[in-house]
């Protein structure tokens, strides 16, 4: 395994690119998830993560964080919850869905947002780098929202056989981002994606159907749903 070094929070292992992530369970209590430090950030790296139920994620100016939090935040499709309001305005139909058109626009307008006790932001240039060499690999996709030609919403995140984890979304309109994500939800499911990895709580997943996990829960549906 490779060096450990102290933080304030207890000890935590310095990662190469080629040495394993530690057990999930020598996560840290608090902050809650923080498991390994690293100085580069891969795409082979990334995908070794997810398979294990960590993920990166880091201020800008930081080394490369890895997180396994618990509890988990999880979506199963066929738990989707969708209000009257936004229902009418998909019903609607007055904008274009559409599938990796533009990845490279959609993870830098996520990187834009302005998110709530967030100072900077976290999709910082190993992000874009490492996600788009994902996106080349078709691992990484995005789900994007126009209207009247124009890039509005959308979110990306990467497919593992049937689990999608969903890194970040964003809006120029209201409710952009919510239809987006509804409409992805509804194409995940009908390509036999089984379960969607929100991360995070935040109650508007929560309103959308997403429900808390334990870590030992997540791994264990991601040894299920992820073959190779």
């Amino acid at each position: 395994m490779g060096q450990w070094i102290k933080t304030e929070f207890g000890s935590i292992t310095l990662l190469s690119n080629h040495e394993p992530f530690p057990n999930t369970d020598q996560a840290l209590i608090e902050p809650n998830g923080l498991i390994a430090i690293s100085k580069t950030l891969k795409a082979e790296k990334i995908i070794e993560a997810y398979k294990q139920g960590i993920f990166p994620w880091f201020n800008q100016h930081e080394p490369i964080l890895w997180w396994s939090p618990n509890p988990r935040l999880i979506l199963f499709p066929e738990d989707l919850k969708i209000s009257t309001s936004l229902s009418k305005k998909i019903k609607k139909n007055n904008y274009q869905f559409l599938i990796d058109k533009d990845f490279i626009s959609v993870i830098k307008h996520c990187s834009k947002m302005k998110r709530k006790n967030q100072n900077g932001t976290w999709i910082d240039d190993r992000i874009i780098n490492a996600y788009s060499e994902l996106h080349r690999l078709k691992i990484a996709h995005s789900y994007e929202i126009y209207f009247n030609e124009n890039l509005v919403g959308g979110l990306y995140g990467i497919i593992l056989d049937g689990v999608f984890f969903g890194e970040s979304m964003f809006h120029n309109e209201r409710d952009a981002s919510k239809i987006a994500f509804v409409l992805t939800i509804q194409h995940l499911k009908k390509i036999g994606i089984k379960m969607i990895d929100c991360q995070m709580k935040t109650n508007h997943l929560l309103s959308l159907g997403a429900i808390e996990i334990s870590r030992d829960r997540f791994v264990q549906l991601l040894n299920t749903y992820i073959k190779t």
